[in-house]
C-alpha cells in the first residue's frame, strides 16, 4: 500500500485498529501507540537500531501484538519546511518497512518534537538520565498525537 494522505488513513483502517507512531533516529527508534478510538497517543518503548531487518522484525512484532492497522512516521523536515537527507533516509526506511508489513502509512512533520518533549520533561524535573531513557518514545507519542489531533 502506498503512503496515503492523512484524510484517507482513517478510512483505510479496520474498525478498532490502532496507529503506531515511529520516530526514526540515527541510533534509536521511538515507538508510540494510539488507543483504539484514535484519540490518545502513549509512548511504548525505544529500540536500539541494529540492522534494518532486525529492527523491522521488532517493529512488526510490536505492531501485530497491539492490533495496529497503520503507521504514522515522523518526517524530520528542515525548519524552513524543505526536505533534507534525513527525510530521504526516513522515506527509505519506511518503504523497506512497508515491503515487510504493508499497512496504510502517513508522514507527520516532526519538527521540534524532541525539543518540546525535553522541555516538558525538564519542567517535570526528570533527571538527565531518565530523560535520555524515554525521550525517543515520548517524541514518537508527540508525533503520533499531532497526527491524531489533525485527523
Amino acid at each position: 500500500m502506498p503512503i496515503c494522505k492523512p484524510g484517507d488513513l482513517v478510512r483505510l483502517l479496520a474498525p478498532g485498529a490502532r496507529l503506531i507512531g515511529l520516530d526514526f533516529g540515527s541510533k534509536t527508534i521511538g515507538i508510540a501507540i494510539s488507543d483504539a478510538a484514535l484519540r490518545v497517543a502513549a509512548p511504548v518503548t525505544t529500540i536500539r537500531r541494529k540492522k534494518f531487518s532486525a529492527d523491522a522484525d521488532e517493529l512488526i512484532k510490536i505492531a501485530e501484538g497491539r492490533g495496529v492497522g497503520g503507521f504514522v512516521v515522523g518526517l524530520p523536515l528542515n525548519m524552513d519546511g524543505t526536505e533534507g537527507p534525513r527525510c530521504q533516509s526516513t522515506r527509505d526506511l519506511t518503504e523497506e518497512l512497508l515491503k515487510r508489513h504493508d499497512l496504510p502509512t502517513i508522514f507527520q512533520d516532526e519538527r521540534m518534537s524532541s525539543q518540546a518533549v525535553e522541555r516538558a520533561m525538564i519542567a517535570e524535573d526528570l533527571s538527565r538520565k531518565r530523560r535520555s531513557e524515554s525521550i525517543d518514545a515520548a517524541a514518537a507519542a508527540y508525533i503520533l498525537q499531532s497526527a491524531l489531533d489533525a485527523l
